[in-house]
């Protein structure tokens, strides 16, 4: 490579900047496709990766041509009401997360998920509600995320999904064969009408969270039925914790 061209490629390595800033207010994929907006009509902005978990966003840009002080003061401009600052990996960011588990049927269920939940880092409360069958958790989201909190869940045997305190939301659960319980699944069932959340369990079982004004149980059942999953309405149940 000549002299010229190994400083011409060093100038363009050199132009690639990445900010990661924390973004108060931006709860929801409609605010990050707002911010994006705003800030996208600044020149050399390439890409942005949002977490909004964490209230944050990854720009990566062209320092030729903006720098992090106008990216910044680019965002603060939307109604006020997005502040922005560096992003801080040893910063607590304390959220709440309510967790639907039609399959947590008693204390003993509810015990042994207290006890997983304890051996996570960022964990720092819980509190289980057995006559509605949830979960309420606070963590640290530089620690831990609602993703891992689910995996672990499903690895321990239950299937959580999103709940909502709101009486236009319902929640149902399904037995389906365990070969059926994929990804494919869950996003054929996120698909259909009034369905928020959905999530699986190789054990064979369907929970989800939906809108009761939009869909019902029985809809819920012939729409997914339709679609090519075997599910069927559980049994009574007939809890085995006591065996364990």
């Amino acid at each position: 490579m000549t002299m010229a061209a190994t400083l011409f490629a060093f100038s363009l390595t050199a132009a690639n900047e990445t900010i990661v800033l924390r973004i108060k207010g931006m709860r929801c994929e409609e605010e990050a496709h707002k911010v994006s907006t705003v800030v996208k009509k600044l020149n050399g902005i390439q890409s942005l990766d949002y977490d909004l978990e964490r209230r944050t966003v990854t720009i990566s840009y062209d320092g030729t041509q903006t720098c992090a002080d106008s990216i910044k003061a680019r965002i603060e401009k939307i109604g006020g009401r997005y502040k922005s600052s560096p992003y801080n990996k040893d910063e607590v960011i304390r959220r709440g997360l309510g967790l639907q588990m039609s399959d947590m049927h008693c204390q003993r269920c509810a015990n042994r998920i207290t006890q997983r939940l304890q051996t996570i880092e960022g964990i720092d409360s819980m509190s289980p509600n057995l006559d509605k069958q949830y979960f309420f958790i606070r963590y640290d989201a530089n620690k831990t995320s609602k993703a891992a909190i689910k995996k672990a869940l499903g690895e321990l045997g239950f299937t959580p999904v999103t709940y909502y305190t709101s009486k236009i939301i319902s929640f149902a659960y399904f037995n389906i064969p365990a070969e059926a319980a994929t990804e494919e699944t869950i996003e054929e069932v996120l698909a259909l009408d009034g369905v928020d959340d959905v999530n699986v369990n190789v054990k064979g079982s369907l929970a989800i969270t939906y809108v009761n004004k939009d869909t019902s149980v029985e809809k819920l059942l012939q729409d997914i039925q339709a679609a090519g999953i075997q599910a069927t309405l559980p049994p009574a149940h007939e809890c085995t914790e006591n065996e364990k």
